[in-house]
């Protein structure tokens, strides 16, 4: 019986090692990166249109959308708020096949990086209230 048993710890502690290699499936990679957007994540073009509006004040617009990257003043010591936002994104993919246990038989990896830059200017008047806003987006 002691035979049996130190056959046994060392056939589960190599499973579990393995185990640990596995590729994650590209829905586990979606699932995690849409996760980790909404952590802290106010700031998109949606929330712009839907929630921002002329007229209303700077600390509305603070509420909304939270602090700007960048305060400037013009020659009427009107403010304009910048919000930058980029992000990258990168996605993973091995091509399928049958092979050693559960692992593919071909192991190459594809990788995709994509990234996305967000740019929200805000004017104010002189009473603080929003008299101007604009936004643009590339991806590439």
């Amino acid at each position: 019986m002691k035979k049996n048993v130190s056959l046994v710890l060392p056939a589960i502690f190599v499973v579990i090692t393995l185990s640990g290699c596995y590729p994650t499936s590209l829905v586990d990679q979606q699932k995690d990166m849409n996760a980790a957007k909404g952590e802290g994540d106010n700031l998109s073009i949606g929330k712009v249109q839907k929630e921002i509006r002329v007229g209303m004040s700077s600390s509305d617009v603070v509420s909304v959308l939270g602090s700007p990257n960048m305060v400037t003043t013009d020659d009427k010591r009107r403010e304009s708020w910048v919000y930058d936002k980029v992000s990258t994104e990168g996605m993973a993919s091995t091509s399928k096949g049958t092979g050693f246990l559960w692992f593919p038989a071909d192991r190459n990896a594809t990788v995709s990086r994509t990234q996305k830059t967000l740019t929200i200017v805000i004017k104010f008047d002189e009473k603080g209230m929003v008299r101007d806003f604009a936004y643009n987006t590339s991806k590439f």
